[in-house]
């Protein structure tokens, strides 16, 4: 046991170098996870064995399902809703026909059997969304025409409809399936998922929104819970588990939490590190060795779904909507194959239906092509097309995006002896730099202009700039017990005893912001600006 936590010690904190390197270098940092764990496994320098599918196979589901959440949970809807029909037509049937052009392209020109070579297109059909994102993100590419919004809801929401393909060809491929049953399943995949995903989705909301928790933090493990029932309990009753995350990822992802500061970070962390480790299983599970076997055959296959399949794909399916060639061209080439393809080829490998080629194998060389070559090209390809957005920010098109601009807003209650209380804000001299942005007057929100009274009870809220030249000062956090020399002493003679000024104090639940009269109480907690 302890053998094993050094050796994924070791894993994290390479694949964390490998993260840092990746920027420096050009190269996603998923293709860098990938090679590392080639070099670690059986065929590699330091010759670990592994080919435990199954191991992987739980390891990997795990590790798509936080992926799969997260893809949805990051995704701004709003952002992406002049193009959510034409992603989801992408994903829906793109996804199907590409799948079909691919198995045909195996039978009758690489020699598969039917069924082996639609399995093939299956587990290759979808476009990743760990890949995809990557990229944007750390490329920063802002594309015109809201295509990489287009390109986050497809990547993002294609997995299910590869995963029910892959499903339905294994089955096809061992007790034999009627159309009949391929309706079923088809309908009971989608309609379980939906229900799923819509249903614990707007539970989870319900309850973030309506319910505090007591201890922070605690969030996170109910929204992680949700997440897991909604992929297990939808899968137990042969549902679709990844359609139903998806779903719940967006519906949390877009209500705007007030816990947001805490879960963003907590499931960007966690899906960085479910990213490294999955790429990295990936790669520990490749045998260099047997891929000289398929690797002619993986070539054709990647040339013809690069450069036939999916570019005849996209500009068929965007006859109907509105797009520049360019931009058509730009998401025929952004389609990255990535985990989820992997994932699938290895259930297919577990699955007790015969396999006369390395399925395996060849879905790895074609995902770390195009991992390579594509997610590498991406913003060279881009510019060329004069599709990126030099005014436009990336970030935008998710949900974690916080705008970051020199402003702070302070919110303030006119009281009846201040000295802004029944004058019109025309009349009234505010700190330089700064205005009223808004009121809120019992339940009503007025915005403010210069001839609107200021009433008792207003509350104010106050927009200034914040200087670029830091001041420098320090904030320290005193509790004020049995012994201390505060306990009973107004704050005005504070600053005679030399322990600076006091800024603010937590009694309980409650905070207040002092004057000179207020006195100091055991078990207050006072936030001090001493001096250095």
């Amino acid at each position: 046991m302890t053998q094993l936590l050094l050796f994924t010690a070791i894993i994290l904190l390479a694949c964390s170098i490998l993260k840092k390197l990746s920027g420096k270098l050009g190269l996603p940092s998923l293709l860098l996870f990938i090679i590392f764990g080639m070099l670690v496994g059986s065929d590699g320098l330091f010759k670990i064995p592994f080919d435990d599918f199954s191991f992987a196979q739980g390891i990997s589901t795990i590790a798509l399902v936080m992926i799969m959440f997260t893809g949805g949970f990051e995704t701004n809807v709003s952002s992406a809703r002049p193009v959510l029909l034409k992603a989801l037509v992408f994903s829906s049937f793109g996804t199907i026909f590409t799948a079909l052009l691919v198995g045909v392209f195996c039978h009758y020109l690489l020699g598969m059997t039917l069924l082996e070579g639609m399995l093939c297109g299956s587990v290759l059909a979808s476009t990743d969304a760990a890949s995809v994102f990557s990229v944007l993100r750390s490329k920063k590419l802002a594309l015109k025409e809201n295509t990489a919004s287009l390109l986050e809801i497809e990547s993002g929401s294609n997995d299910p409809f590869a995963y029910m393909l892959t499903i339905v060809v294994l089955a096809a491929m061992g007790d034999g399936i009627s159309w009949g049953s391929v309706t079923v399943l088809f309908i009971k995949q989608i309609f379980i998922g939906l229900i799923f995903g819509f249903g614990i989705g707007k539970i989870a909301k319900h309850i973030m929104i309506n319910y505090r928790f007591d201890t922070s933090g605690i969030e996170t493990i109910f929204i992680l819970g949700s997440v897991l029932v909604g992929y297990a309990g939808c899968t137990l009753i042969d549902g679709n588990g990844f359609l139903s995350v998806y779903i719940i990822g967006i519906i949390l992802g877009n209500a705007h939490l007030k816990e947001n500061n805490i879960l963003v970070p907590f499931f960007d962390g966690i899906t960085t590190t479910m990213q490294a480790i999955l790429f990295f299983l990936l790669g520990l599970l490749a045998f260099p060795s047997r891929m000289g076997s398929v690797f002619t055959l993986s070539i054709l296959i990647v040339l013809f779904l690069t450069f036939i399949a999916r570019p005849l794909v996209i500009f068929l399916l965007s006859i109907p909507f509105k797009g520049s060639v360019g931009q058509k061209i730009l998401v025929s080439f952004a389609g990255l194959r990535g985990a989820a393809s992997i994932v699938f080829a290895i259930q297919a490998v577990l699955d007790p239906a015969y396999l006369s080629y390395d399925i395996y194998h060849i879905v790895f060389i074609i995902v770390l092509l195009s991992i390579a070559v594509q997610g590498s090209l991406l913003p060279l390809v881009s510019q060329k097309l004069d599709m990126i957005d030099k005014d436009g920010d990336v970030l935008k098109t998710f949900t974690d995006y916080v705008d970051e601009r020199p402003v702070n807003y302070i919110q303030f209650t006119i009281t009846c002896d201040h000295e802004y209380c029944n004058k019109m804000i025309k009349d009234i001299t505010l700190p330089p730099n700064s205005l009223i942005v808004n009121l809120n007057r019992d339940t009503e929100s007025i915005v403010p202009k210069g001839d609107t009274l200021l009433k008792e009870g207003d509350r104010a809220i106050l927009c200034t700039l914040i200087d670029e030249k830091a001041i420098d000062f320090e904030l320290v956090e005193k509790v004020v017990d049995d012994d201390s020399p505060l306990v009973g002493v107004k704050l005005s003679e504070i600053g005679k005893m030399s322990q600076g000024l006091v800024v603010l104090i937590q009694r309980g639940e409650s905070y207040i912001v002092p004057d000179g009269n207020v006195i100091l109480e055991k078990g207050d907690h006072v936030l001090l600006n001493q001096a250095k």
